[in-house]
C-alpha cells in the first residue's frame, strides 16, 4: 500500500482502477538558429497557431453538440488566448533577437508569463495560468508533431491520473466509467478543480509524481475529502475508507432532500442562499445545490490573458450565457476587479510600490472610462432578459459611488438613443470591503440599492495581514471583535437606509459562522455551490432569536479565540439539546 497527500480539491470518495494519462508536458529542445532561418521559424510559429485555432474550432463544435452552449466558455477563453497578438510579437521578437528555434522561443514566453501571474496574490486569477500553459502546450504539439492520448471512454470503473487535466479534457469525461481524477498540478481554484466541483466528480490536485510510478491498473482509493490517494490499500484502510464513501454518500443524500426547501428558520425567518461564480458551469451547479441565483459573478477572467480589452459584445455574449444558466433567478454581476497584483495585458501599468493599495478595482474602472462604459453597457442589455444587478467593488468614499453611478447613466442614455432596451431600474449596489467603506457606510447607504460585503479583503485590510503570508495566517480572524463589529455596523447601516444586507466572502460558506451573521441581521448569503447545502441545513435547525442571542454574546469577548470557543460551545449545546 501507498499513500499520497494532496490538495483536497473536489469532495467525495471514490474507489476504482487507476488509468494514466499522458497529459506531461511537450518535451522541446531550445537550440540557435541562423539569422537565415528566422523567417522560417517565425512562419513556423504562425502555422501552428492557426493550425491550433482550426483544432479548438473543431472542438469547440463538437462540445456544443454534446455538452451544451453554455459549456463552451474555456474554448473561447483559449480562443481568445490565441487570438492574443502580444503571444505572436512577443515570441516572434525572442526568436529574432535570442536567435533560437520557435519551440525556445515560445517555451520562453512561457516562463515571462508564468512570473508575471506568480505575483498575483488573488488565488483565482493565479490560477489563470493554467489557461495560457494549455494553450501553449497545443501550440507546441502543433510544432513537434506530437499527439495526446485519448480520453478513455468505455473502459470500465476508472480513476484517471494525469500530469494535469485541462477544462477540455473535463468536459469530455465519460462520467459512467470515470469516478475520480488525480493530477500532479493545480489546486481548488484550478478550472479544472471548479468543473470537478460542478459535475460532482472527486478529485485530488497537487499529487507529486504520481504520473511517474508504473501504477496503471492499480487499485485506488481517492478521499476528495481529506486530499489523499491510497495505492492498492490493504482490507483495512478499503473498509475504513468504504465506511467514509458511506457516510459521506448519506450525508449528501440527506442535503439534497433540501435543495427544494426553502431557506428559513425554525420560526419563519428568511434568508437568500446564493453562489460565487466565474463560469456559467459554477451557475448550474449553483441551482443544483438549492442556491436562489448568483451573489457574485466574478468578470475578470473575460480580462485575462489578452493584448485588448474585451469588447462588448463579447462582453454580453459571456453575461448571457451566466444568465441563461442560472435563469431565471437573479444574477449579480461584480464589475472589474483588477489592477494592483491583478494584472491585465490589455493595458498599460505604471510600477506600483504598494499595488495592494493602488490602482485597482473601481479605481482603475474610474481611470478608463471608455472601457468601463463597455462593461456596464454590456450589464445593462443583459438585464433586459432577466433579473440583475450591478455591484461596484472596493468602494471607498461618495465620490467613487457617484462617479460610477454618473458613468452608468451615461451608459443608459447611449442604450436609449439606439434603441436598446435594458433595466432602467437596475439595481446597483458596492462591496464593502475597506475600513473607510466601514466607517462611511450610513452614507454609503444612501446612495446604493445593496451593500455586499467581501469579508476575504475586509478582514485582510482591517487587521493589515496578508493571508497569503504564511507567517500570518494565523492571525487572519474571522471572528476577531474589530471584524465583528463592521460587520455590525455595516448591517445597521443598511438596514437604517431600507436596503438589504450582503455578504459574499468565505465567511459565507462555513456552516460555524451562519449564526453570528443571522443574529447580525444579514439579508443575503453569497457563497460557492458546495457551501449551500450546509448552510442551509443549519439554518432550517436554528431560530432567528437564538441566533441573535449568539450574535450579541459574541461582543461581550475581547479575542477571536475567546470569541471562537463561545460559538463553538453555543453550537455544541444546540446540537445536545436537539438530540434531547
Amino acid at each position: 500500500m501507498q499513500s499520497f497527500s494532496g490538495i483536497a480539491a473536489s469532495p467525495g470518495i471514490a474507489m476504482g482502477r487507476l488509468r494514466i494519462i499522458d497529459r506531461r508536458r511537450t518535451v522541446v529542445s531550445e537550440y540557435p538558429i541562423s539569422s537565415e532561418s528566422v523567417a522560417h521559424e517565425t512562419a513556423r510559429l504562425a502555422q501552428a497557431i492557426a493550425d491550433t485555432r482550426i483544432e479548438l474550432e473543431s472542438l469547440k463544435s463538437r462540445l456544443a453538440e454534446t455538452s451544451g452552449e453554455d459549456s463552451l466558455f474555456f474554448i473561447e477563453t483559449h480562443l481568445m488566448i490565441l487570438a492574443d497578438e502580444r503571444l505572436v510579437i512577443e515570441t516572434s521578437e525572442i526568436i529574432r533577437t535570442g536567435m533560437i528555434n520557435a519551440e525556445g522561443a515560445l517555451r520562453r514566453t512561457l516562463h515571462r508569463y508564468r512570473e508575471t501571474f506568480a505575483r498575483i496574490d488573488d488565488p483565482y486569477l493565479r490560477e489563470r495560468i493554467s489557461d495560457v500553459e494549455t494553450v501553449i502546450e497545443r501550440v507546441l504539439r502543433s510544432m513537434t508533431g506530437e499527439t495526446e492520448e485519448p480520453l478513455p471512454q468505455d473502459e470500465g470503473q476508472l480513476i484517471i491520473a494525469a500530469h494535469d487535466i485541462s477544462p477540455a479534457d473535463m468536459l469530455q469525461i465519460n462520467r459512467n466509467n470515470v469516478l475520480a481524477i488525480i493530477t500532479e498540478i493545480g489546486g481548488r481554484t484550478s478550472h479544472a478543480a471548479i468543473l470537478a466541483r460542478a459535475l460532482d466528480l472527486p478529485a485530488v490536485m497537487g499529487v507529486d509524481d504520481i504520473t511517474d510510478l508504473l501504477l496503471d491498473g492499480a487499485a485506488v482509493i481517492v478521499d476528495g475529502l481529506s486530499g489523499t490517494v491510497i495505492i492498492d490499500p490493504d482490507q483495512e484502510t478499503f473498509q475504513s475508507s468504504l465506511r467514509r464513501k458511506q457516510h459521506y454518500e448519506y450525508i449528501e443524500y440527506e442535503l439534497l432532500k433540501t435543495v427544494s426547501l426553502p431557506a428559513i428558520t425554525l420560526d419563519g425567518h428568511s434568508i437568500l442562499l446564493q453562489g460565487n461564480v466565474e463560469i456559467p458551469e459554477e451557475g448550474v451547479s449553483v441551482l443544483g445545490h438549492g442556491g436562489s441565483g448568483v451573489g457574485l459573478y466574478r468578470t475578470e477572467m473575460l480580462f485575462m490573458n489578452r493584448a485588448f480589452m474585451p469588447d462588448e459584445e463579447e462582453q454580453l455574449a459571456m453575461y448571457r450565457l451566466m444568465q441563461l444558466a442560472i435563469a431565471p433567478h437573479p444574477l449579480t454581476i461584480r464589475t472589474l476587479d483588477a489592477g494592483g497584483d491583478k494584472l491585465l495585458e490589455g493595458i498599460d501599468h505604471t510600477e506600483e510600490l504598494n499595488p495592494a493599495l493602488g490602482v485597482r478595482a473601481i479605481r482603475l474602472s474610474l481611470s478608463m472610462s471608455a472601457e468601463f462604459k463597455k462593461q456596464l453597457r454590456a450589464i445593462l442589455r443583459v438585464s433586459a432578459d432577466g433579473p440583475v444587478r450591478i455591484m461596484f467593488p472596493m468602494i471607498s468614499g461618495m465620490e467613487e459611488v457617484r462617479t460610477a453611478k454618473a458613468l452608468l447613466e451615461e451608459a443608459k442614455r447611449e442604450l436609449i438613443a439606439s434603441g436598446t432596451p435594458f433595466d432602467n431600474a437596475i439595481q446597483v449596489g458596492v462591496m464593502i470591503e475597506i475600513p473607510a467603506a466601514v466607517t462611511v457606510a450610513d452614507l454609503l447607504a444612501r446612495e446604493v440599492d445593496f451593500f455586499s460585503v467581501g469579508t476575504n479583503d475586509l478582514i485582510q485590510y482591517t487587521l493589515a495581514i496578508d493571508r497569503s503570508n504564511e507567517q500570518l495566517s494565523h492571525m487572519y480572524q474571522p471572528l476577531h471583535p474589530a471584524v465583528l463589529r463592521s460587520l455590525r455596523r455595516i448591517v445597521r447601516a443598511a438596514h437604517e437606509a431600507g436596503i438589504h444586507a450582503c455578504l459574499c466572502g468565505e465567511m459565507a460558506g462555513d456552516p460555524l459562522y451562519l449564526p453570528v451573521l443571522l443574529g447580525l441581521g444579514f439579508d443575503e448569503l453569497s457563497m460557492g455551490a458546495g457551501s449551500i447545502l450546509r448552510v442551509k441545513q443549519i439554518l432550517r435547525r436554528c431560530t432567528l432569536e437564538r441566533a441573535i442571542r449568539i450574535a450579541e454574546g459574541c461582543f461581550a469577548f475581547s479575542t477571536a479565540v475567546e470569541v471562537d470557543m463561545y460559538l463553538k460551545s453555543q453550537i455544541t449545546m444546540d446540537v445536545a439539546e436537539s438530540i434531547d
